[in-house]
This record gives C-alpha cells, structure tokens and sequence, in this order.
C-alpha cells in the first residue's frame, strides 16, 4: 500500500465519523426541540394542565347558571331569587330595606 491510499483511506474514516457524529447531533436535537421532541411534550403538557383548569371552572359556571335558570323556569319558582333579580334589574327598593352607602 502507498501512502496515498493510507491517507486516504483514513480521510475517509474520519469524513465517515464525522457524518455519523453529525447525524446522531441532528436526531439529538430532533428529539429535545423538534415538533414531537420532549419540549414540545413538556409544553403541550403544561398547556393540557391550564385547559383542564379552565374546563373545570366553565364546568362550575354552567352548573351555577343551571341551577339559577331551574330556579326561575315555569316548574320551579323561587319567589326570593326572582324578588332579588327583578330589584337589580328594576333598581327599586323595598318598602323594608334599608339602604347602605
């Protein structure tokens, strides 16, 4: 063998190397920034927390406008709650209430 060849031959191991080494750094951050890597999972996890959080308080608010809505519906009339609202949306006062400001 000439020393070319051996030369060459090691160029090419190391180009080789190289390459490798490369590719394994592109998968490497692939895997840590990419759209399915782990800061994207840890991201969508978090974001999955705050919409659960958020579902959970509609949840609460539409049971709460449930519960007003049967409360004034035809099959149930709650004389208090209709007195309260008709008194907030008329601003009118009872003859009885004393008024604090």
């Amino acid at each position: 063998m000439t020393e070319k060849t051996v030369a060459g031959r090691g160029l090419a191991a190391a180009g080789f190397s190289l390459f490798i080494l490369a590719l394994a750094m592109y998968f490497a951050h692939a895997a840590f920034q990419g759209d399915t890597g782990l800061v994207e999972y840890m991201r969508l996890t978090q974001e999955e927390e705050r919409l659960e959080t958020e579902l959970a308080g509609l949840r609460a608010e539409r049971a709460r406008m449930e519960n007003l809505t049967l409360r004034l519906s035809d099959s149930y009339l709650d004389l208090d709650l209709l007195d309260e609202r008709a008194r907030i949306v008329l601003g009118h006062v009872g003859e009885n209430d004393a008024v604090i400001r």
